[in-house]
């Protein structure tokens, strides 16, 4: 924690004798409130103070125990006899050496007190996240991710204000920040009418199921307020946070994360939530009970990664967030070559301590390391990182990525996996010139992971999706319960056999398929929605289809799949006005929408059941 008082040099040059009466007053408070809060004072300078606490939330609680004295303090007195302080806390390493101080954590809790207006304390985007699950942080303001002198990262800051009963006036500076670029890439493609509607619909139902949720960018259906526990051991694997000192080590906890869920889900005897919902709470301060309720789950995982060269340290905790207690955590320093062998060691702690037996196939599998190169894992989660971000570009990248770690690991299974995922995204969303090649590459890619391993869930269900699309229902349905067996938790898996068991005229089936993608994912994209709206149409329960499309439409108005199967479901209806209101939708988001180019994108196993949609939109006026 450093502090500092606001205007001392000015004020010292006006009057001095008030100055050090009023610096001794300073000084005797900060002393006390740091002795009471169990901190430490490091170094004394002139007004400012540099204070060492075992913890963030001692820290954050002296610091607002520092203010609120200032303002009792202030209250009393005339403006020329208040004392005004700025604060910044930061959690970072320190090195002590000749009664000095130096390192990032000093520099830093400098540098966040100079961004802090008088009566305000700011803190760092690692101390907003572990404090705000412990502490009532009261009013906070996100400052943005400004650029603090000579530090070369740059991470979210927080600002603390006063309490608003106080009356003191927050003037917080104005940090102009450029707008993410995070704009849903699916909207932004559908406004320019690149994809026809029929292409699109597949889209929404196969492949984006896949992708992680993003809350800015396609939007995210509301989840409900609170959730029952199933009826096995559940839990969910909240981000890891990254520790290390370079931002661009982001992708490696991230990955770190994803696999560890990846492991856990693969069990059946837990409930796992899937990391799509997971990732809607990085980088946010979370209370764990609220995480319980609104995702259903019994217990959390949380930690934290710090890669610094060839070493590892991974912190890791099982919490039981319905009572929000600890069952177990443990701190590992190893180097990067047991990286593989550290996961499958917190995998097995966290089973043991949920008291969970593994069956024989599932152990099996967990004796199996993804590669023995660890560069080429290195490049698989940087491609992975890449792959999510959804653009061509990106896009194109992860695919080298994945390439390089085949070019070290030719028998990399995982890496050929996700990059027949890769061409799969350029097939739908026409970023190849060779629409039919880059279906057959995504094909062989698939096939060629599952060669080499059989227990990949995400292999099997590319090479289910590319069965439909060839219309070889069989396979398809084969392929998708295949990755439903080996991956019982993963909502992509059940979302990709809804669609397939829609399309192939088991609606019931795909009802259920959907319900269950939905739970597992609690904070699911739209097109979930649209799985179980089609699915409902299909085995012509029109009014649950038409409330759950007019809830999709409702945070994803442009969206095209779902205005085609509204207008077929009140076609069905008989509520032929309010199908027509549809169709003049689908025409103001596709001028050039016409049936029989719908039609021609259409994968129905039952020639019928194409008829049916067609007549219905023909019904509705559309020609």
């Amino acid at each position: 924690m450093f502090t500092d008082i606001v205007g001392f040099s000015r004020r010292m040059g006006t009057d001095e004798a008030r100055m050090l009466r009023l610096l001794d007053v300073h000084n005797q408070l900060i002393h006390q409130t740091v002795a009471e809060h169990h901190g430490t004072v490091i170094k004394l300078m002139g007004d400012a103070f540099l204070v060492d606490f075992p913890s963030v939330v001692h820290a954050v609680q002296g610091a607002r125990h520092i203010q609120a004295q200032f303002r009792v303090h202030n209250k009393a007195k005339d403006t020329a006899e208040q004392i005004h302080v700025r604060i910044g806390i930061h959690l970072g390493d320190i090195v002590q050496r000749n009664g000095d101080v130096f390192g990032d954590g000093v520099n830093i809790a400098a540098r966040l007190q100079t961004l802090a207006e008088p009566d305000t304390i700011c803190i760092s985007d690692v101390v907003y996240r572990d404090v705000a699950k412990k502490l009532d942080l009261g009013t906070v303001v996100s400052l943005g991710r400004p650029k603090l002198k000579n530090i070369p990262e740059r991470f979210e800051v927080y600002a603390l204000l006063a309490e608003p009963s106080t009356g003191v006036r927050q003037t917080l500076r104005v940090h102009r920040l450029k707008l993410s670029r995070r704009v849903g890439f699916a909207h932004r493609i559908l406004a320019g009418g690149l994809l026809t509607a029929g292409v699109l619909l597949l889209v929404w139902y196969l492949v984006l199921p896949t992708l992680r949720t993003q809350p800015s960018g396609l939007g995210t259906a509301a989840a409900p307020a609170a959730l029952p526990l199933p009826d096995k051991p559940s839990l969910v694997v909240l981000p890891f946070t990254n520790m290390s000192t370079d931002p661009d080590q982001e992708y490696f906890s991230d990955g770190i994360t994803e696999d560890i869920t990846s492991d856990l889900s693969k069990i059946s005897s837990l409930f796992v939530i899937s990391r799509n919902s997971a990732f809607t709470y990085k980088g946010k301060a979370v209370k764990l009970p609220e995480v319980s309720r609104e995702l259903g789950v019994q217990y959390v995982v949380e930690g934290s990664v710090r890669k610094s060269g060839d070493r590892l340290r991974i912190t890791a905790q099982l919490i039981d967030a319905t009572k929000d207690q600890h069952l177990w955590s443990e701190r590992y320093d190893r180097p990067l070559t047991e990286i593989f062998a550290l996961q499958d060691e917190i995998r097995q702690k966290i089973v043991t301590a949920l008291r969970v037996k593994l069956t024989p196939d599932e152990q099996a599998r967990f004796q199996r390391a993804p590669t023995n190169n660890l560069e080429a894992y290195d490049y698989y989660l940087r491609g992975t990182e890449s792959f999510w971000r959804t653009t061509k570009e990106a896009n194109a990248r992860a695919r080298q990525m994945f390439e390089q770690a085949i070019a070290l690991d030719p028998y990399y299974a995982s890496a050929y996996a996700l990059q027949s995922l890769t061409y799969m995204l350029d097939w739908v969303w026409q970023w190849s010139q060779d629409r039919r090649h880059t279906l057959e590459q995504a094909f062989a890619a698939a096939q060629t992971a599952v060669a080499l391993d059989d227990s990949l869930p995400l292999a099997h269900g590319v090479i289910g999706v590319v069965y439909q699309y060839k219309g070889q229902f069989e396979q398809a349905i084969a392929e998708g319960e295949r990755a439903v067996a080996l991956d019982p938790n993963d909502p992509g898996n059940y979302q990709r056999l809804a669609s397939i068991l829609g399309f192939a005229g088991r609606a019931e089936d795909a009802i259920s398929m959907a319900k269950t993608a939905m739970r597992l994912n609690p904070r699911y994209p739209p097109q979930f929605l649209l799985t179980l709206g089609q699915g409902y149409h299909m085995a012509w329960h029109n009014d649950e289809a038409i409330a759950t499309l007019k809830r999709l439409l409702v945070s994803y108005p442009n969206h095209m799949g779902a205005h085609v199967m509204l207008t077929c479901s009140y076609s069905d209806a008989g509520r032929e006005e309010e199908a027509r209101a549809q169709a003049a939708e689908i025409l103001r988001v596709t001028p050039n929408f016409t049936v029989e180019a719908w039609r021609r994108n259409q994968f129905f196993r039952d020639p019928a059941e194409l008829e049916r949609h067609a007549h219905n939109l023909r019904k509705a006026g559309l020609k």
